[in-house]
């Protein structure tokens, strides 16, 4: 089951997850984008993004408007949907039009491969940064083991090059995969100072002693926080 949280609320860019791109709303788009791999639902705090969605064939989940998080809003709508401890529930943000179906089946198959592992609460993926973009704060940074496990994620430049160029840094793509066992699990952890800190949800994890597995891929996809991020991502993509 792929599930995109869809907040209406957006300080930046309000109602951005509804701005039009070629002809269909940003989370209709992204939908669109991954409903070859997996089941499709939408997680929203709208009626009038479940209307929109039902207008265009892809179904949705009204949540509660107070969660702190998408991670929260998919576990409701996961919830809701009856799914079991052994399903596959994929995180992909209602911002990310462009995101590439092969990114995303990805993290499905990295995830399905660590079912069994009950260390291994999240699964992810990164990206080759080179070295101006990751001075860049709104790029999340991640370092990670011998084996792909993250070993932190931070907002700053890591690993931070004290005695030479670097030029190989990794930059985090905010799609997670989980079990429904493990995102209850992550769900019911208490929010960790860190996570706080960095204001990246995904350190809750590993400040609680579970592990982020990472696999590398090759995307030309980022999210869409502001109206000049939507201009920027029209001109790189042709629809």
């Amino acid at each position: 089951m792929i599930i995109i949280p869809a907040r209406i609320g957006s300080s930046r860019f309000p109602n951005k997850v509804l701005a039009d791109i070629g002809g269909m709303p940003m989370v209709v788009r992204t939908a669109k984008a991954v409903e070859d791999i997996d089941t499709v639902a939408i997680a929203t705090d709208s009626q009038e993004v479940i209307d929109i969605a039902s207008s265009f064939g892809i179904k949705a989940i009204l949540t509660d408007t107070a969660h702190n998080s998408g991670t929260d809003r998919i576990y409701e709508a996961s919830t809701k949907l009856g799914l079991k401890d052994d399903d596959i529930v994929i995180n992909v943000q209602g911002d990310e039009p462009f995101i590439e179906k092969d990114v995303v089946q990805e993290i499905y198959n990295l995830t399905k491969s660590n079912l069994s592992n009950p260390k291994i609460l999240m699964n992810s993926c990164y990206k080759i940064l080179s070295n101006p973009y990751a001075d860049d704060p709104n790029i999340v940074k991640v370092v990670t083991d011998d084996g792909n496990i993250a070993l932190y994620f931070s907002r700053s430049k890591i690993p931070y090059p004290r005695d030479h160029h670097f030029d190989n840094y990794k930059g985090h793509i905010g799609i997670y995969g989980f079990s429904y066992k493990s995102l209850k699990t992550f769900c019911n952890l208490t929010p960790a100072p860190l996570e706080d800190i960095e204001k990246l949800e995904q350190l809750r994890a590993l400040y609680h002693g579970y592990e982020v597995a990472m696999c590398e891929v090759d995307t030309k996809s980022f999210g869409i926080d502001t109206p000049e991020d939507l201009e920027r991502a029209l001109k790189l993509h042709i629809l």
